[in-house]
């Protein structure tokens, strides 16, 4: 008969719940300690995703509390997220994950031709209107001419030229097209009755474009020529062009300057152009004309009013045609050499804005400086 197995002592269930819970509590407490207690109050600790090569550890941080509505900080949607090497992210209060995109230097410098520009509006430029945000001078003097101009260093060496394409807003697929395909440094004009004007501008200053608001002003022929609505007007008094132009400027935020949608009429007019010169100056804007002469009645008021104003010198679509544009093109270049600078404008036509994009291409090996607007605009001021 084969001996009996010994009996295994009584199991005591008191100590045994008592040894479970022990067992739990000590993981919970190092669960906590490699992963933050998601309940207690404050972010718990940063973690990178995917980081780059140490990128993500000499990139400066910053709160998201400090960071939110700041100047610094860009809002893209995914589509439009710019190239970056890792990404930095912090747990909430809530618990929940937010995610900074963080940049070596190298990734800044890969994509600087096209570089956003600061997201508007900018703290301290503009008031409430009565239709929405109106632009202002800051309290240090700041300008929306200078704060919404694009960053521009110039090659004294070379002439400049700038170019200016109009009559962005209504076409989606012509718009969508002049701020991804032209390059950064030429300047985006927009209509103001266009219903997303922000969202637009917001998209053209976010691919690195300046950006001109288009007032429309009186034609000789208003039958042939539509301004809409709001048109400035010379048989109007000037509180009621005052009253359409704040309207019209309050359709969004984000430009550096205005420029004339037809008007040659009312350039003509100089009791109708003073008070709009004034109002412009007051504001701390910049006018660019287009179409209406070099030398009207509004130009004059404006450089009395010391408004920042110059005038395109041609217009490089008159005929839609890719040879006419590419002569106007060459045109420009004359000028430049002869003037330092030369301005063109033109529409969102797709001949206009492949024979620009070719054009620009080569630029440089021509000796030719493609420049922003405001940069032609202000080396004319100093001049």
């Amino acid at each position: 008969m084969p001996p009996r197995p010994p009996r295994l002592p009584p199991i005591n269930h008191k100590l045994a719940a008592l040894a479970a819970f022990g067992v739990a509590s000590l993981a919970l407490f190092g669960a906590i300690q490699v992963f933050g207690d998601p309940s207690a109050a404050g972010p718990k600790r940063v973690i990178e995703l995917a980081p780059g090569d140490a990128a993500a550890e000499t990139a400066p941080r910053i709160d998201f509390s400090d960071a939110i509505g700041g100047e610094s900080m860009s809002v893209y949607d995914l589509s439009e997220l710019p190239p970056y090497e890792s990404e930095v992210g912090e747990i909430g209060v809530d618990g929940e994950l937010r995610v900074a995109v963080v940049e070596t230097p190298e990734a800044a410098a890969a994509r600087a031709p096209g570089r956003p520009l600061v997201r508007a509006p900018i703290a301290g430029l503009t008031e409430r209107g009565p239709n929405g945000p109106l632009p202002i001078i800051g309290v240090d003097g700041r300008t929306p001419a200078q704060a919404y101009a694009r960053p521009f260093t110039r090659d004294p060496n070379r002439p400049m030229i700038a170019i200016v394409i109009g009559g962005l807003g209504f076409n989606a697929r012509a718009t969508q097209q002049a701020i991804d395909e032209l390059p950064p440094e030429v300047t985006l004009s927009f209509v103001p009755y266009v219903a997303d004007l922000q969202t637009w501008v917001d998209r053209a200053r976010a691919r690195g474009h300046e950006v001109l608001l288009e007032l429309p002003m009186e034609p000789f022929d208003p039958e042939a020529d539509d301004t809409g609505p709001q048109a400035l007007l010379s048989t109007l008094s000037a509180q009621q062009n005052i009253t359409r132009l704040e309207l019209l400027l309050s359709r969004s935020s984000g430009y550096f300057g205005v420029t004339n949608y037809q008007g040659a009429r009312f350039a003509a007019s100089a009791q109708a152009s003073q008070p709009i010169t004034q109002a412009l100056q007051r504001r701390g804007l910049a006018f660019i004309s287009s179409g209406i002469g070099q030398r009207t009645a509004l130009s004059t008021e404006a450089a009395r009013a010391n408004l920042p104003n110059t005038a395109a010198d041609r217009i490089i679509d008159a005929r839609r045609d890719a040879e006419a544009i590419d002569e106007q093109l060459l045109n420009l270049e004359a000028l430049a050499l002869q003037n330092q600078s030369a301005i063109g404008a033109g529409f969102a036509y797709p001949v206009t804005m492949e024979q620009v994009s070719r054009w620009a291409r080569d630029i440089e090996q021509r000796g030719y400086q493609l420049a922003p607007a405001s940069a032609v605009l202000n080396a004319r001021q100093r001049r």
